[in-house]
């Protein structure tokens, strides 16, 4: 669980930053063919369902005895 607990916080890291380059149009959606872009945001959505239904769990500020 830890794992999917760091790929997870890795895609949203890429997601967050991606959000920040397209606002000044530098996004990733500007250099990467479409198909592949749409694996990339579905993998990023699903990353933060994952942290949203499990991030209690993982983080240390809500969950002292965590990890």
């Amino acid at each position: 669980m830890k794992q999917l607990h760091k790929v997870t916080f890795i895609l949203l890291i890429i997601g967050g930053l991606n959000w920040g380059l397209e606002a000044f149009s530098y996004g990733l959606g500007n250099w990467i063919p479409e198909n592949i872009m749409m694996i990339v945001y579905i993998l990023v959505g699903l990353s933060a369902l994952v942290e949203i239904f499990n991030h209690k769990s993982f983080c240390r500020n809500c969950n002292p005895q965590g990890m």
